[in-house]
């Protein structure tokens, strides 16, 4: 699978967080504020997992019907990865 731009700049902006939350911790933030940020990189997270797992599913799937192979292999490899992200 090859990663776009966007999919980069997601993970860019997720270690831009994640440094600005190390920041935090390092000036004695409140641990109120250190969740809140540490909670949306998470969600930054899941959601670039389900785009990376769904890209690839469309991918996978398209080339497998090409090949005239199945596909439910591929469709129950796709949801444990997505499962397993959890």
């Amino acid at each position: 699978m090859e990663y776009n731009d966007q999919i980069k700049n997601r993970v860019k902006r997720m270690e831009g967080q994640l440094r600005g939350i190390l920041k935090m911790m390092e000036e004695n933030k409140d641990c109120k504020d250190v969740i809140t940020q540490l909670s949306a990189v998470r969600s930054a997270v899941d959601r670039t997992v389900g785009v990376i797992v769904s890209s690839n599913l469309v991918e996978c799937v398209l080339d497998a019907e090409q090949k005239g192979e199945d596909t439910d292999q591929l469709i129950k490899e796709a949801v444990n990865l997505l499962v397993k992200s959890r």
